[in-house]
């Protein structure tokens, strides 16, 4: 709990455990300042070659996914997407439904965006994007890879009650059509991305990536049979239509079996990507009719793409938004920054905006400095979620200061795409969390008639009955993502069936993919108003600064894998990461930021010790108490060296 009037006061047996929580170590020994590097980073990554869907690559896609459909009877609207989320086509085919309903609560008290009735056209491209962003050259995942990897037990079945949630638990909340931070079709240079997705991640089956001699490229997806879901039960084998429909549109396309889910494991857990397997399928895909003789039709979604069908763009061009970083822009030879089409990096290290809250702000050698240090870790790191083993991680790195205004967004060439908007989301929920500002803040949302909006405020009150005080909400903790993963399950301890939610989180009989908190309640309004035919550019109704920023504008993430960034005692910002195993996540945000910290003389770095979230005790009924953490880093992390434990005595 948070005593002595909110403010942790902790003695010295209390001092920080390891990387986040458990028992207090012996106190650590001093730590030799990191120079800055006296050469120039070495090249340690190969970029993807340079491939993209043509016109008639789509039109092949479809007419085989059209010709599963057809011979299992279930009309279906496929889309198929580029590697940045370009929509390339829609096609609804004849007497295909017109509706998908998200998932319904099982007690009928549909909470947040449970129940609620979409176009089938937006379940569709949802599922599209889901296959191409959470996929890489080291890694395929589908959108059944994504059912497994966000549900509150991992792996998810009857059988796992008490193990701890999904290891993304809550992603399926990115990439949101209201966020800043992705583009829209029409606005702008027409290709670049990464483009929103309509309704975030899919967690329901029917989406797989689309491989081109080996290159990710983009993805397709299903919707025909009006319920988009997820699989609750992982251990049993389901004969899923949508998944066959969109197997047989992926022939050809297909994803290397070498780094497919199925060869990767969580936890010692292997991953799964389908259900749905080649001899299944009631079509024959190289006998797939002609593109010419279908007798459905190519659909105008508003907001995503024409009636037509578009070539897809190389990823890594200048074109698709995502491209290698000059000289100037970023010191290593291996990063890629978002560029705006016309040669412009969109994200470019800059000093911090927030001069009017924080006495001395970040500078823009400061923000480069951590991002430096967290892109060298990096490099070195080895990677849980990759194909071949021991190959290195990859992820996106984003840094914000205390207003959520993005200092520098930078990433590795192969990184999934779904880790650019989540390692912003990251960034920003550490700092928001860890501001003073943070429980008045929440307590000013309004809804769309001015009224309090209390699907956001009651979390307030939830949170600090939770902890026995304000504390936690008004700035005393320096809190990190794993820290607000462990409040945002709908059991705490995480997994603990029986006990109580978390203060952020949904009572288990509300819980879906579609409801899990204030993650879901925050973003309402501003999904509502897309689905409504408008555009907002943020994800929230919180107070904007006097900057005009939104704290939140793309909305919260809640599993690990970001920390705050500090001057002294002082909050100035927040480093996130996102793209590989949330250890891994944890550990370069960590590290990046306490080697800068060093190399920089300890004029910024990690909060105090005395205030990080693996400080705060939450009391249990059952007398015992448990503690927060702060990150978790991973067990013989680098390639280069046998070091252990790389995140002690920081």
């Amino acid at each position: 709990m948070i005593r002595a009037t909110g403010i942790i006061t902790l003695g010295a047996a209390l001092l920080l455990a390891g990387c986040g929580g458990g028992s207090a170590p012996p106190t650590p020994a001093a730590v030799s300042p990191t120079p800055a590097p006296s050469v120039a980073p070495a090249s340690v990554f190969t970029r993807p070659a340079a491939e993209a869907l043509t016109s008639a690559d789509v039109q092949s896609i479809i007419t085989r996914a059209a010709a599963e459909a057809s011979a299992r009877g279930l009309p279906a609207v496929i889309a198929v997407v580029d590697r940045v989320g370009n929509v390339l086509a829609v096609y609804r085919m004849a007497g295909a439904r017109a509706t998908a309903t998200t998932r319904a609560n099982a007690n009928g008290a549909n909470i947040d965006a449970q129940g609620v009735t979409v176009p089938a056209e937006l379940a569709a491209i949802a599922k599209a994007i889901t296959g191409a962003y959470l996929s890489s050259g080291g890694n395929a995942f589908s959108t059944r890879t994504a059912s497994m990897i966000v549900q509150p037990h991992f792996p998810p079945s009857a059988r796992t009650v008490g193990l701890e949630s999904g290891p993304l638990y809550g992603v399926q909340f990115s990439q949101l059509p209201c966020s800043d931070l992705v583009t829209r079709f029409g606005v702008g240079s027409p290709f670049i991305g990464p483009k929103r997705s309509p309704l975030g991640l899919a967690a329901d089956p029917g989406g797989f990536p689309l491989y081109k001699n080996g290159v990710a490229v983009g993805g397709v997806g299903i919707m025909a049979d009006g319920d988009y879901g997820f699989d609750a039960e992982v251990t049993d084998t389901d004969v899923d239509a949508e998944e066959h429909i969109a197997l047989a549109a992926t022939t050809g396309f297909e994803a290397p079996a070498s780094i497919r889910a199925e060869r990767i494991s969580v936890d010692g857990t292997l991953l799964r990507y389908s259900d749905a397997v080649a001899a299944g399928l009631r079509s024959n895909p190289a006998a797939a009719p002609s593109f010419a003789s279908l007798t459905g039709a190519l659909v105008a979604v508003a907001g995503f793409n024409a009636a037509s069908i578009a070539a897809g763009t190389a990823y890594g061009s200048e074109a698709s938004g995502v491209r290698a970083a000059t000289a100037a822009e970023f010191n290593h030879p291996d990063a890629f920054v978002l560029s705006d089409g016309s040669g412009a990096n969109r994200y470019p290290v800059r000093a911090a905006s927030d001069a009017g809250d924080v006495a001395q702000p970040l500078t823009a050698a400061e923000a480069r400095a951590i991002l430096e240090e967290a892109f060298a870790i990096m490099a070195r790191a080895r990677a849980q979620i990759r194909q071949p083993l021991d190959s290195r991680a990859q992820v996106s790195i984003s840094l914000v200061d205390t207003r959520g205004v993005a200092l520098g967004l930078v990433r590795s060439p192969d990184a999934p795409i779904f880790g650019i908007d989540v390692s912003l989301q990251k960034a920003r929920t550490a700092a928001f969390f860890s501001n003073a500002r943070a429980a008045a803040e929440l307590g000013a949302v309004v809804t769309a008639a001015g009224a309090p909006d209390a699907n956001v405020r009651d979390f307030v009150t939830k949170t600090n009955a939770f902890f026995g005080s304000a504390g936690f909400l008004t700035g005393q903790v320096g809190v990190s993502n794993r820290a607000i993963g462990n409040i945002a399950r709908p059991y705490f301890p995480d997994g603990e069936a029986g006990r109580p939610p978390g203060a952020l989180s949904r009572d288990i009989n509300g819980w879906s993919p579609f409801s899990t908190g204030l993650q879901s309640a925050l973003i309402l309004q501003n999904l509502v108003q897309v689905l409504g035919g408008g555009d907002p550019r943020q994800c929230t109704f919180l107070p904007n600064t006097p900057g005009g920023q939104n704290r939140l504008a793309n909305g919260i993430q809640i599993f690990p894998g970001a920390v705050p960034v500090y001057r002294g005692n002082v909050l100035v910002g927040a480093i996130g990461v996102s793209g590989d195993g949330i250890d891994q996540d944890d550990m370069i945000s960590f590290l990046g930021t306490s080697n800068a910290g060093l190399r920089l003389g300890g004029s910024i770095g990690l909060p105090p010790a005395s205030i990080r979230s693996d400080q705060v005790e939450v009391p249990l009924t059952t007398g015992t108490k448990v503690r927060l953490r702060f990150v978790g880093c991973p067990f013989a992390p680098f390639l280069d060296t046998a070091e252990n434990n790389v995140c002690h005595a920081r």
